[in-house]
This record gives structure tokens, sequence and C-alpha cells, in this order.
């Protein structure tokens, strides 16, 4: 045992299973990861944006750089996840998040200082800056923090993962609908510097936590998947992977790349719409307030598909849920182009929460059925750095839709014609074991 291991909570001494200790921390570890995150930036576009004086295609393009260049290295991030364990790896990537929060926070003032140096004031120096700052934000959150904290559970349960996934669900569901709302009133009430300032310090502070918590495999501490209910007979053996695949097995495999493909338009359309939230509803004629509105009911939405589809998932097949998901995500599109109309509003709130919902279970439960859990940090960090390529190019994609047309529906229709050709494809999304 390590030294630093000596310290932390030691999972065979409690007088029930860590496993579900281990639920409470990784749901922590995905909410502190909300920064990082997509919806978590959404509330500072806007004045950040004015404050660094760039335009919309330019902070788009740094946002997008800066994600994209986070993707390139993710897969090498899980390999070393599955090398090191989760808890060197969360807590570094605290580290690194909240480092980037700080400097966020100062970036006004390091681009003034920059000014000052090379005598000059392009919009390049921003650009440059913020691409980096976001890669490292992008990187630290919706990356590794989120792969390691949604790993560590699943490695802990098998038979109910389904289940477990659904009570996680809830409450992050909820934790990154009511994100936007509470961050934009903490800009208001601080101003946007100081909000980032303040996550930097509760990210920080999250690492203590990680320290004494965090834990891998249960078999690590004599200690079996699900705890005393790994003792009953396991009535769902299709749940239970056979064989364990390398990542260059699980990528030779078409099904790999189908999931991959639809998590990657969450994160592509997702990203895309709250990125740009405020301008879409201007365009529709609506006002900001019923822009950030959405998001509440939408997580209603979201949370109840997710719970429900979690527990179907430890009794039916993933395929029929990747179907419901594409078809949530077919009218969410047409949602969005029908804004101006008010039934618009409501298939944003409906297919948006049905695709929303789809991912937390669709992006958990499909990596550990299908290839096991030997390298299952590689693996999934690979569909992750996908997910991560989508919500790159989104903010870009959509900015220069709306330049170059007058319209975010170009973009949008674009968007449903890929989801065409994915649903064809779901013919082929059987499970490899």
């Amino acid at each position: 045992m390590n030294n630093y291991s000596k310290f932390a909570l030691q999972p065979n001494r409690f007088p029930f299973f860590y496993g579900f200790l281990i639920v409470g921390v990784g749901i922590l570890g995905i909410l502190v990861s909300i920064p990082g995150q997509t919806i978590g930036l959404s509330a500072f576009t806007n004045p950040v944006m004015k404050a660094m004086n760039l335009t919309r295609d330019q902070y788009s393009f740094a946002y997008g750089l800066g994600t994209f260049a986070s993707s390139l290295i993710l897969t090498h991030a899980g390999k070393l996840y599955d090398r090191f364990g989760v808890r060197i790896v969360a807590a570094v990537a605290t580290i690194i998040m909240s480092t980037a929060l700080t400097l966020l926070s100062f970036s006004s003032q390091i681009t003034q200082i920059i000014y000052s140096i090379l005598n000059t004031d392009t919009w390049i120096i921003p650009f440059v800056l913020l691409s980096f700052l976001f890669f490292m934000l992008r990187f630290s959150g919706q990356g590794i923090l989120t792969l390691a904290s949604k790993n560590m559970v699943m490695k802990w349960f098998d038979s109910i993962r389904g289940r477990v996934n659904a009570f996680m669900s809830i409450f992050i569901s909820l934790g990154f609908s009511i994100s936007p709302l509470w961050l934009n009133i903490i800009i208001d009430e601080y101003s946007w510097e100081n909000a980032w300032l303040i996550l930097s310090i509760g990210v920080a502070s999250f690492s203590v936590i990680i320290f004494f918590t965090f834990h891998d495999n249960p078999e690590q501490f004599g200690l079996k998947q699900d705890g005393i209910l790994s003792s009953k007979k396991r009535k769902h053996a299709h749940n239970i992977a056979k064989k364990e695949y390398t990542l260059n097995e699980a990528v030779s495999k078409r099904v790999f790349w189908i999931y991959s493909l639809m998590l990657a338009f969450n994160g592509y359309f997702i990203t895309g719409f709250t990125f740009h939230v405020e301008s879409i509803f201007e365009m529709a004629g609506l006002d900001k307030s019923t822009a950030f509105s959405i998001f509440l009911p939408t997580s209603v939405v979201s949370v109840i598909i997710s719970f429900t589809s979690n527990i179907l998932s430890d009794f039916i097949k993933l395929k029929n849920l990747l179907i419901t998901m594409i078809t949530g995500a077919m009218i969410f599109t047409i949602g969005v182009v029908t804004l101006s109309f008010s039934a618009g509003y409501y298939l944003i709130i409906i297919g948006s929460g049905i695709m929303g919902g789809l991912f937390s279970v669709l992006s958990t439960i499909v990596w550990p059925r299908f290839f096991g859990r030997k390298h299952l940090g590689a693996i999934s960090s690979k569909s992750m750095s996908l997910i991560v390529v989508g919500s790159a190019i989104a903010p870009a994609l959509f900015s220069l839709s709306n330049t170059y047309t007058g319209s975010y529906n170009t973009i949008t229709y674009i968007s449903l014609a890929f989801l065409f050709f994915l649903l064809i494809e779901t013919r082929n999304a059987n499970n490899p074991q």
C-alpha cells in the first residue's frame, strides 16, 4: 500500500458496502467539473467576450481551439488513469482546473499587461490566452475529472450498474441544469472575474475529498462488485463482460463508432446551442431570462428519462436506448428551427431532455458492458475525446452559420441530416460480447 493510501478511508473496514460512498463522491466529482463544462461556461460568454474585446466568432474559435486541443491528449490521459488509478488522476485534474479558473479570473489584467509589453492591442493576444486557458479547463474538467469520477463508480458495480447510474443521474442532471442560473447570479453580484475565482477555490478544496475517499476496484480491498449483492445469483448475465477488450480491439468494432458518434453529437449540439443560447433566443424574439429558463424544465425531462432508462438498461438491449436518443436529438433540432413559434420552445425541452437523459446512460453503461473493465480508462477516454471534439467545433460552426447565412438554422439542418445517417446505422449497434 502506498504511503498516501494509509491516510485514506479503507473500504474493507466500513460497516456497509463502500461502493455506496463511491457513488456519492463520484456525483460530487462530476458536479465539481461544471466550471469546465459548456453549461458552466455559458453564463460567462457575453461578459467575457465584451471584456476581452472579441467578436462572437473570435471568442467561439478560441473556445473551440482550446477544446479541440484537449481532445488530442485525452486518450493518453485515459491510459494514465488505467496505470496510476483514479485518485492521482482526479487530484491532478482538480489542480489543473483550479489553476485555469484562477488565471481566467485575471485574464483581462494579463491581457493588458501583455498589451503594454508588446505595445499593441491586437485581438490575437486575448484570443491566444483564452484558447490556452480553455484548453486547461476543458481537459481537466469536462475531460479527466468527469471521466475519472464516472469510471470509478462503474468499476464498483456490475449487475446493478444501471440502477446506480439512475440514482446518480438525478443529482447530476439537476446540478447541471441549475448551474447557469446560480452562476449568472454570482456574476451579476460579484463580477465574472470574482465568480471564476470563487469557483477556483471550490475546485481546489475538492482535492482533499479525492485524497481521502477515491478508490479504484473493490477487489483491491478484498471486496466484490455490488458488495453483498455479489453473493446473490446474477440474473442479468448479458450485462457481464466476458472478454476484456483492449483499446485497439474496441475501436476496430463498428459498434464503438456508432455509439461514440451519437455521444459526440450530443456534446456537439448541446455545446453549440448552450454556448449561443442568448443569441439563438434573441433571434427568435425571446429575451435572456427566457433563454436561461429553458434549462430547468429540460432537466426535469432529462432526470425522468435518465432514471427510467438507467433502470431499464439492466434488463434490455442498449441499442433500443440508442434509437430513442437519436429520436430525441431529432426533436431537439426541429425545436431550434421552429423556436420563433411557441411549439419550438417545448420541442427543445422535450428533445434535449430525452437526448441528455440518455447521454448519461449510454456514455457510462456502454463501455464496461461491451468491452470490460481492464482497459476502461483508455476506451472511455477515446470516446470522450470524440465528444470533446464535437463540443470544440460546435461554437465556431454555429457562429459561422449565423455570420454567413444570417441564421443558426443552416447548421441545424445539417445536424438533422447527420442524425438520419446514424439512425440507419443503428442496425449494426449490437453488443460485441
